[in-house]
């Protein structure tokens, strides 16, 4: 009997999940597309994620915590982002399913984890999306602020609906040319910089390291007045830094999700997860060590600029130009962040919807939110998504720049909340494994340093959680302590209210299912050995 159930679980796995169908049908209704191309996957993964944190965020950092602990800021904050996404691939590698984050919690852990983590990733959507359309409509005055800024967020909200409704190969080609720009303005920018540092620029000044030395020196500080210590004030402006790293790093998780529509996820998946490494390296590394290099942190146009804009006149890179003296190259700069901010918000309201999607799929949203059309868009999850679109025009009474600040507060917390849920997810994962008697050469991809990597990176990102919202104490600020913190005890009490009303616990390691679901490795592996995993799993499973 256990072996029917096995291999009836696996036909109907292989009926939902069938590669390249247009007409998928799960339980006699429509399902996702596998439309994702590996081309667009891997394109996703490279600029995807890359957005207003870096281009414009990075100007606070470096105010903060000077040059040198910008780059030691989002160097050690990558290095985090890293353990978390190759955790993170080996599990969507092994189980590439559709019901996104919330599945892996409810897996390997305990299905109150599940149902935390999948809510606290769509409560983090649902805020990232209206305050990147924000961000796009403060873009767009800073060429003419003559037409009211909601009529502008308008638009953007039509315009990311339509694409989103238009399915997955129309919302993935988009992406990828959105991924494509980005990467190549990013690039850009670099090399911008680095010729502007070695004298390519219309003073003829040759740079160099100047900004590192006194009077500016390479560590900045930060509530100088406020703690009366120059050296804490030193390491607050160098832990200001890790919390807006934080909020430019959030984001480049958005791959796993995408592997209930790539056409072939055991491939393309680990692709894109080994080029986090580079992307990290050099976009947000490389960017950040160039922004320190050509703009001082003592700058008072810095200053003023992430003070009260959040368009083009926040971003670094526009300093340095109108530091050097080039002209014009502002409004490109402008026009390269208004498509940051586009692709962002078109991206971040796909994630959404199919978080929601995934966790209706699971039984932990209403059923009607997994209803999908024929193009394979959850079109019940993504007009709720979308409303919540409206939150934006909360930017109407307050002004953008504030919005803005808040909107990075609330993400970057529940952002943070999903890194930790997801490397747990992954030590536990592995300790199934373990457990099982089933070694990890054997799937599909394997992250390297574990099971350290993930231990690191569940408590460093605590630590930076718990202390992220410093700032609001000194003074006491209800506004910043109440964004920086809210969505703890928001979690907690998602996952204890599930946890008490179905009175679920911690799955043992030795009862995870890591059979159901599972597909045959016969695209990576040859028959033999497929036959010998696949066997000792269910030998384990008629065990349990």
């Amino acid at each position: 009997m256990a072996d029917e159930k096995i291999l009836q679980d696996e036909r109907s796995l292989q009926d939902s999940n069938s590669f390249g169908s247009e007409n998928n049908v799960e339980h006699g209704e429509h399902t996702l597309h596998r439309g994702l191309k590996a081309r667009q996957i891997s394109m996703i993964a490279l600029g995807g994620a890359v957005g207003t944190g870096l281009i414009i965020g990075s100007g606070t950092a470096l105010q903060r915590g000077g040059p040198l602990g910008l780059l030691l800021g989002y160097s050690v904050m990558g290095l985090t982002c890293w353990c978390v996404m190759v955790g993170l691939g080996e599990m969507a590698a092994f189980l590439p399913h559709k019901n996104g984050f919330a599945g892996y919690g409810s897996r390997f852990v305990d299905p109150a984890l599940g149902f935390a983590l999948g809510w606290n990733y769509l409560l983090k959507y649902l805020i990232t999306t209206p305050n990147n359309i924000n961000a796009a409509g403060v873009v767009i005055q800073y060429w003419n602020d003559s037409i009211n800024i909601a009529v502008w967020m308008v638009v953007f909200i039509v315009f990311i609906f339509l694409v989103n409704m238009l399915g997955v190969r129309v919302f993935g080609e988009l992406e990828f040319w959105f991924s494509s720009i980005k990467v190549v303005a990013l690039v850009g920018l670099i090399l911008m910089g680095i010729i502007i540092d070695l004298g390519g620029n219309p003073k003829h000044d040759r740079i160099g390291f100047r900004y590192w030395d006194p009077p500016y020196g390479p560590m900045g500080s930060y509530l100088k007045s406020q703690v009366h210590n120059g050296h804490l004030a030193t390491f607050l402006g160098f832990w200001a830094t890790l919390t807006n790293a934080l909020f430019a790093y959030i984001g480049t998780e958005l791959v796993g999700v995408t592997v209930g529509e790539a056409e072939n996820p055991r491939k393309t998946i680990p692709k894109a997860i080994r080029q986090t490494f580079f992307r990290i390296l050099v976009f947000y590394v490389g960017g950040v060590f160039v922004i320190g290099l050509v703009v001082p942190s003592t700058d008072n146009s810095l200053f003023l600029a992430t003070k009260s804009k959040t368009g083009a006149a926040a971003s670094p890179f526009v300093v340095a130009t109108t530091l050097a003296g080039i002209k014009v190259l502002n409004h490109v700069i402008n026009a390269v962040i208004l498509i940051f901010t586009l692709s962002a918000a078109n991206s971040d309201l796909y994630i959404g919807s199919r978080t929601l999607y995934g966790l209706a799929i699971e039984g932990k949203a209403p059923k009607i939110f997994r209803k999908v059309n024929r193009m394979g868009v959850p079109y019940p999850s993504l007009i709720l998504c979308t409303i919540f679109c409206g939150l934006v025009f909360l930017n109407v009474a307050s002004g953008g720049a504030k919005v803005f600040t808040w909107g990075v507060a609330l993400v970057s917390t529940f952002g943070a909340i999903t890194w930790m849920c997801l490397a747990f997810s992954h030590i536990r994962f592995m300790r199934a494994l373990e457990a099982q008697g089933i070694s990890r050469h054997t799937l599909p991809y394997k992250a390297p340093f574990q099971p350290y990597a993930s231990w690191f990176a569940l408590i460093f990102t605590g630590i930076v959680i718990f202390f992220k919202g410093f700032d609001g104490f000194l003074p006491w600020t209800p506004a910043t302590f109440i964004t920086s913190y809210i969505g703890i005890p928001i979690v907690f009490l998602l996952w204890l209210g599930y946890k008490i009303y179905y009175r679920t616990r911690m799955i043992p390691s030795e009862k995870v299912d890591l059979v159901t679901g599972v597909r045959s490795f016969t695209e990576e592996y040859p028959e033999e050995k497929v036959n010998k995993d696949v066997g000792r799993l269910r030998r384990i499973w008629d065990n349990i």
